[in-house]
Parts: structure tokens; sequence; C-alpha cells
């Protein structure tokens, strides 16, 4: 459990706020949608995840990624992991949809490559706060049809990624993939739960995280007690029914924290 020194190799502008680090180490049995604790030496060890086998795609929003965002190539973090559970890979000639929200769209983009090359059909709606912010619309545009909304309207569908999922039959996918803020996942899981196909979705959560391998019971969920580290970070949609899911998390000290 101890982390391995990963040397810093390339660095990609995303956006102002979202830069992709890739290391010199391959996660190459990594399940899409696995994290990895990434070691911020004199911070912080915070989970993160992977969005290639030797990537990370990290949106500046605290004190860690701040630091992260100091670094340059040839400089180095250390990384435990891949953890957790991945998404359910698609089998041949599956449809699968995919809703990737900002920064989410970093654990979907190897998802959607991985059930591209199984076969699958791959149709993806791909959602940010503005043109500038939307990740991997390229990487997405060669596997499928891209369906863009922007809060803003400067690309793509003006509104939310469920103003772009009204204009999809969803019951005509086997499989839906869901990652990005909660606010966002938590309208198109009640989306989704009108259209009665939850059985079809997966989500990937965010949560605070102190050991990343399921021992200490931060992460857990309410009501269920699943962890979402060693039980997730990906949930069926059945399981997150009745949940804290879009209506709280927990900061370091296990208080609930309003979303």
């Amino acid at each position: 459990m101890l982390p391995i020194n990963a040397t810093i190799t390339q660095i990609t502008e995303e956006s102002s706020l979202i830069r992709t680090f890739f290391f010199d180490h391959g996660f190459e049995d990594m399940e899409p949608g696995q994290f990895v604790m990434v070691w911020v030496r004199g911070v912080d060890e915070v989970p993160m995840g992977l969005s290639r086998k030797n990537s990370i795609t990290v949106q500046k929003v605290g004190e860690a990624t701040s630091k992260l965002f100091e670094l340059k190539e040839g400089d180095s973090f250390g990384l435990r992991g891949p953890f957790g559970k991945g998404f359910t890979l698609p089998a041949k000639g599956e449809k699968v949809l995919i809703i990737a929200g900002g920064v989410g769209a970093a654990p979907l983009s190897p998802y959607a490559e991985a059930a591209f090359a199984a076969g699958a059909e791959v149709d993806i709606v791909l959602g940010a706060r503005s043109a500038e912010y939307l990740l991997f619309e390229e990487r997405f545009k060669a596997l499928g049809k891209v369906y863009v909304s922007t809060d803003d309207g400067s690309k793509g569908i003006k509104g939310f990624v469920t103003d772009a999922l009204r204009s999809l039959d969803v019951a005509a996918y086997d499989r839906i993939a869901v990652c990005g803020p909660e606010v966002m996942m938590a309208s198109v899981f009640r989306f989704l739960e009108e259209k009665n196909v939850l059985d079809k979705a997966e989500f990937s959560l965010h949560r605070y995280f102190k050991c990343g391998i399921g021992v200490c019971g931060a992460c857990c969920i309410d009501q269920s007690g699943l962890r979402v580290c060693k039980d997730g970070p990906v949930f069926s949609g059945v399981q997150l029914t009745g949940s804290e899911l879009g209506k709280y998390s927990r900061d370091a000290s296990g208080r609930r924290v309003k979303i």
C-alpha cells in the first residue's frame, strides 16, 4: 500500500482550470472508472479518477489540486491504486449512453474507448459550464455521436445535460454511464427514474476518502452503508435509490455537508 513514485512526463492544459498530467507508469489492468490515491507531497493524499492508464485529469478546486498545478514536467507525485469498482463493460452490439458533466468526462473517456473497442454503439452527452470547459470532446467524437450542452449556450444546447437528454430515447440503450458534479448526477438520476431505466444506469460518486481501501469507513453512504472507495465509486442506479445522492456528503470530520 506504499505509493509508487510517478514522474510527470507531459502536462496538457485542457482549460484554464483543468489539466491532464501524464506520468511514467501505466496501470495496464485498470477498469474504466477506477481511481488512484494521489499523494501531493507536503499537502494531502486525494482520490482522482484515471483518464487513461497513465494520466489523471485534474480540476483546480482546492489546496491539493492547486499544488499539483504548480508542478512541471519532470516533477513527481505519489500514486496508490488503482482502487474500487469501475463501470460495467458492454457486450458487442449493445448500445451505450455516456452522460458526462465537467471533469466527470475524465473517468468516462476510457470507458467510452473500452465500450467502442468491445463493439458497442456509443452515444455521448457532454456538458460543461461553457465551451471552454468541455472536456475531451474530440476524443469522444472519434467514438460516437456527441450531444453537447453548455450552461451559457456558448456551444451546443443552452442548458444542462438533462436538456440534451430530452431529445434521446433513453429506453433504447442497454447501458447508461454517468459521472459529473453531484447536483448534475442527481438531476440525471431523477430523469432516468421517471423514464424507468435506472436498472440500466451506473453512477460514479465522489466522497472524502481517508484510506481508499475500505478499512476506515469514512466514505460510507446512507442508507446502505456501502463504501464508495471499495464498493464503488461506481454504483448502479438501483443501489442509489433512496440514498444521500444529491443531498449531502461528509467533510474530513464526518459532518454532513449539504450538496
